[in-house]
Order: structure tokens, then sequence, then C-alpha cells
């Protein structure tokens, strides 16, 4: 195509994320960062809903962490190790009719700041969904590491009143955390 015909064209819109999840993207063990017969593996479970409340069924939830000793498993990660254990790192998850999302892992443990200091045990969280131009960014957090929650480099640049919004909560079998795009409680997103 020459320039004069994309002049004449025009250019093409931008298209928004979804609803196109289950067309390649979705592979069988996808939710599962290790094998479900992995010890201390744990469930990371919630909704993800609209700016109105409601639940969003065509939406993708990816996360990205370090392992329980704090490594990736990532080649530029020079402390990742051999394990005794799959561990995938990566996860991904379709959204169920209700909205929820779950990934099966092991909780990571610390990792360094760029500063030298230690960020806090976190998952990294994208979304993809419908009306998004992007995905959206967000970390998840743990409720019962509240003394390195409250050193976290990351966490404490939130304001107080909305840290909560990347707090999972223990439950049985994992932690809980809904995500919100917008609207009442709208969970804190990241700019990258």
């Amino acid at each position: 195509m020459t320039s004069q015909s994309a002049e004449r064209l025009g250019l093409t819109p931008s298209q928004t994320i979804g609803p196109f999840l289950h067309i390649g993207l979705m592979w069988d063990d996808a939710p599962d960062v290790v094998p479900n017969d992995t010890t201390g593996a744990i469930w990371l479970r919630g909704h993800l809903y609209d700016g109105a409340g409601a639940p969003i069924s065509d939406a993708m939830v990816e996360t990205w962490q370090a392992d329980p000793e704090g490594a990736f498993d990532h080649p530029d990660d020079p402390r990742s190790t051999a394990r005794s254990h799959p561990f995938r790192a990566f996860g991904r998850c379709a959204t169920g009719p209700d909205g929820e999302w779950a990934i099966h892992t092991l909780k990571p443990g610390s990792v360094p700041a760029s500063n030298g200091a230690t960020q806090a045990p976190h998952v990294d969280v994208s979304v993809f969904a419908r009306g998004l131009l992007d995905r959206v960014v967000t970390r998840l957090y743990f409720d019962d590491e509240a003394e390195a929650n409250a050193s976290d480099p990351v966490l404490s640049t939130v304001p107080e009143h909305r840290r909560g919004t990347l707090t999972a909560t223990r439950v049985e079998d994992g932690y809980r955390l809904d995500i919100r795009l917008q609207g009442k409680d709208e969970t804190v997103f990241f700019d990258l």
C-alpha cells in the first residue's frame, strides 16, 4: 500500500480487547501454575466486576509471580534455581459466568526492589476484558503479610484507604481478591 492510498483510506480504528478469549488463548492447564498434587499449593480466587457492579463473564486474568523463595522462573533472574517441583510462574484464567477467576499456585516469597529494599510477597495481575483498549495491571498482596506490606515500596505509593483493593483475604484453600474495573471500591491499577 502506498502512502497515497493510506491517506485516502484513513487509519484503521482501535479495537477493544475481547470477547475472543476462548479462541487460542486458553489451554487446559492455564490456571495451574503448579500441578494439583504440589505440597503447599493454594488457590488465588476472586470475581471480576464492571463499573456497575455486574460480573464480567468474558474476560481473562493473567498472573506472574516469584516462587516461594522469591526467585522468578526466568533466565534473567540470577536467583532462579533448580526446583524440586514444577513451577511455571505464569497463570491464565478465563472468567466464568459469574465473573469468577481462579489460579492454582504457590504463595510467592519476597523479592528485591530496584532500590535495594525488599518487596512484600505479591502476584502481578493483568486483566483483559471487553471495553478495554489494553490490559490493566494490578498487584495482589496477602493480608497475612502485614509487616512486609507496610514496608513494600510499591504498596506504599498507594493511598492507605485504597490499599485494601490490592490485599487478598485468607480463605480455607488460599486467598480471595475481587477486582473491580471501575466504580465504588475500584481496584488500584498501575500505569506501566
